[in-house]
């Protein structure tokens, strides 16, 4: 179904929970939380989601989307491990953390348009105008909920200094 292999599928499933509990953390706390449960349950299914991304993916850029991944939840979960719980620290981890899950639904809706619906894809090409247009949303929702968790970070850290 879909043209997934059954290691395809156990890519799919594996990390196909860090969607809603992103979606829910960032709705619920406008950021993802990672010392929580919902927390460690995205961290676990997005690095099974990036770690078995090198055996199931056909594009070299798969790899380094995979690797930037998991680079990025490392930094983002370790980053008070380092530094401490100063207020940079938490800028870094909100950063990237959004970031990964920017490069997880980058992937995802590039694969879902072109396999969806089996058989009969509503994208055939890398450069189609909806698959682009998906993509540059992507992107712009990134940058603006980006710029809102930068905004309440600084806004927080003011009336906590108040």
């Amino acid at each position: 179904m879909f043209g997934i292999s059954p290691l395809g599928w156990i890519h799919t499933i594996g990390s196909l929970p860090a969607i809603p509990v992103a979606l829910y953390m960032l709705g619920r706390h406008g950021r993802i939380v990672p010392r929580s449960p919902l927390g460690a349950v995205y961290f676990i299914s997005m690095l099974v989601g990036a770690a078995t991304v090198f055996l199931v993916a056909h594009q070299s850029v798969s790899y380094g989307i995979g690797a930037v991944t998991i680079l990025l939840l490392l930094a983002g979960y370790g980053i008070e491990r380092i530094l401490g719980s100063v207020r940079v620290a938490r800028y870094i981890e909100t950063i990237c953390l959004s970031l990964s899950a920017f490069l997880l639904m980058l992937p995802t809706v590039t694969e879902i348009l072109r396999r969806v619906p089996d058989g009969h894809p509503l994208v055939t090409d890398l450069k189609s105008p909806l698959l682009l247009g998906a993509q540059a949303g992507l992107l712009a929702f990134l940058v603006v909920g980006l710029t809102a968790q930068i905004v309440y970070l600084a806004r927080q850290g003011k009336a906590a200094a108040n």
